[in-house]
């Protein structure tokens, strides 16, 4: 049976399942009901200057009928005295000296940051989460994203945090920014252990339009907040991408955004995430969902000869390319299999109106034609067929050996003649 033990920039764990800085990490009682699911670690909710949040707080958006797909919040960090929240990191990690607390911070000056950073240590802290990617509320008082925007100020407050802690400092970087490179490289100039990404996107959710007012509403106010949840995956892995296969970077990651079950954790642990952190489908289900997470990844783990978690990081990174670097002569084209096709013609609708008018429904069946000649090999039909595996997109030996764009514009390899050119 695989290990699932987790060591992300000097923090151990468990398993790779931590709960990132949110409501979820509010509280003792709540972490400690989380190790009791099987969470591997907790990012205990942001600690700072205590706040009064607005009522209300969230919003969700509904997607193809899953509510909550897309999430927003305008909360802000703690609103309990550190005190508490000091006195309970203590009492969680005295019963659970095995699971990983990492404790977000979010301060101002060099001696505020000092004073608190001794203080989570001194309270049991394994490792500390500077947040400087909160989008709203925080970012205006100078502090959140108005810190993870600018690569100097990350650096230099990255390098207060490491010089008065004895636990490893991750940086939480912020997705509100054109490249994620240079704010990466800033956390490990100032000495970063890891970073974890990606906070939440600026953004709103929605607007009620009987009441005018963007979503959720604070009176007859609202203000853009932090989108997360399932819909911000692809984003995420991106950005995580992006690092780890930077040659300069190197550090641990820490990934996050829209994590709802085993696969999407596998998918960036593939990326280069050692551990990955879930807020948004806890909020929605509970700390159980943990559960299958932990499950199906010890399964995925044994069905591909993996035995230690650090055997995974990182294994997808090296496909990953830039566009002028991908085989141009690589060609599929689509293939129906006639005994599950139900006749539906949305892969017609879909390829007529929005791709390259290669599908045409026939007279005497049901199945559509597909015309090998003007298929490009797009995926739109197989995105839109409600039937699994009933399209599949088969690679062609059409003769051609590899080229790239890269290689073609040198004048070193040809490309094969171009498909699918109706008007």
């Amino acid at each position: 049976m695989a290990d699932l033990t987790t060591n992300c920039g000097g923090i151990i764990s468990p398993n790779p399942f931590w709960l990132a800085s949110a409501p979820p990490a509010n509280s003792g009682l709540q972490v400690q009901r989380a190790f009791e699911a099987g969470w591997g670690g907790a990012v205990w909710k942001t600690l700072g200057t205590p706040i009064q949040n607005v009522s209300s707080r969230f919003g969700g958006l509904t997607i193809g009928g899953v509510r909550g797909a897309g999430f927003n919040n305008i909360e802000l960090i703690t609103d309990r005295p550190l005190e508490t929240n000091f006195r309970e990191i203590y009492e969680t990690k005295k019963k659970f000296p095995k699971h990983a607390i990492i404790v977000s911070l979010m301060v101002e000056t060099e001696d505020e940051w000092r004073d608190i950073i001794l203080r989570s240590v001194d309270a049991g802290a394994d490792g500390l989460e500077l947040n400087f990617g909160c989008p709203h509320g925080m970012c205006e008082r100078g502090m959140g994203s108005a810190v993870g925007q600018e690569p100097r100020i990350n650096e230099r407050i990255t390098s207060w945090a490491v010089k008065y802690s004895t636990v490893p400092v991750l940086v939480k970087l912020t997705p509100n920014i054109g490249d994620i490179n240079p704010h990466g490289l800033a956390a490990k100039h100032g000495g970063a252990h890891g970073v974890s990404l990606i906070n939440t996107i600026k953004s709103i959710i929605g607007v009620d339009i009987d009441r005018f007012v963007p979503e959720p509403r604070v009176g007859i106010q609202s203000s853009n907040g932090g989108y997360c949840g399932a819909a911000v995956k692809p984003i995420a892995l991106h950005m995580v991408a992006q690092l780890a296969r930077n040659p300069n970077f190197g550090l641990p990651i820490s990934g996050i955004g829209g994590i709802c079950n085993w696969r999407d954790a596998v998918e960036f642990i593939l990326l280069g995430s050692t551990s990955v952190q879930v807020c948004t489908e806890v909020m929605l289900k509970g700390y159980r969902v943990v559960e299958d997470m932990i499950d199906g990844l010890s399964n995925y783990m044994d069905s591909h000869g993996f035995t230690a978690i650090d055997q995974m990081v990182g294994k997808a990174v090296g496909s990953y390319s830039e566009w002028g670097d991908l085989d141009l002569n690589y060609e599929t084209v689509a293939k129906i299999d006639a005994s599950s096709c139900i006749g539906c013609q949305l892969c017609v609708t879909a390829c007529h109106d929005g791709a390259h008018q290669c599908l045409h429904p026939q007279t005497h069946t049901r199945v559509p034609l597909v015309d090998e000649s003007e298929c490009v090999g797009c995926n739109l039909c197989q995105i839109v067929c409600p039937v699994a595996e009933c399209i599949s997109m088969v690679p062609v030996d059409n003769g051609w050996t590899p080229a790239t764009w890269n290689e073609h514009s040198t004048g070193a390899k040809q490309l094969r003649p171009k498909k699918g050119s109706h008007p």
